[in-house]
C-alpha cells in the first residue's frame, strides 16, 4: 500500500502559477504510476495529467496542455505537478493517484483546494 498527501494549494490570481506536491509513503514507490486529477463540486473527477512510473512518458489533458508539467522525484516519492496561466476554469481540488503497474491497485490522496480568482 502507499499513501499519500498532496500539498501547495491555494489561491492565486489569474495568470498565475502553482506548484502541488504529492508525497507518498511506502517502499515500493518506483512501481507506481502517478497521477493528477482534478474534481469540481457536482461534476465527475477528471484526469489532469499522468506519468508513468519511471517518469519517461507524460500524457495531459487538452484543456491544459502547454500550461501544466507533471514531473516526479522517485529519489524523495514525491510527484509534482507545476500549474501556469491558471485559469478561473482550473479552480477545482485537485487530487493525486497512484496505480501499480503490477496489479492496478490504485489509491488516492486527500485533495488539495486550487481557488483562481482575481
Amino acid at each position: 500500500q502507499v499513501q499519500l498527501a498532496e500539498s501547495g494549494g491555494g489561491l492565486v490570481q489569474p495568470g498565475g502559477s502553482l506548484r502541488l506536491s504529492c508525497a507518498a509513503s511506502g517502499s515500493t514507490y518506483g512501481t507506481y504510476a502517478m497521477n493528477w486529477y482534478r474534481q469540481v463540486p457536482g461534476r465527475e473527477r477528471e484526469l489532469v495529467a499522468r506519468i508513468t512510473s519511471r517518469g519517461g512518458i507524460t500524457n495531459y489533458a487538452d484543456f491544459v496542455k502547454g500550461r501544466f508539467t507533471i514531473s516526479r522525484d522517485n529519489a524523495k516519492n514525491t510527484v509534482y505537478l507545476q500549474m501556469n496561466d491558471l485559469k478561473p476554469e482550473d479552480t477545482a481540488v485537485y487530487y493525486c493517484q497512484a496505480r501499480n503497474i503490477y496489479d492496478n491497485s490504485n489509491y488516492w490522496g486527500q485533495g488539495t483546494q486550487v481557488t483562481v480568482s482575481s
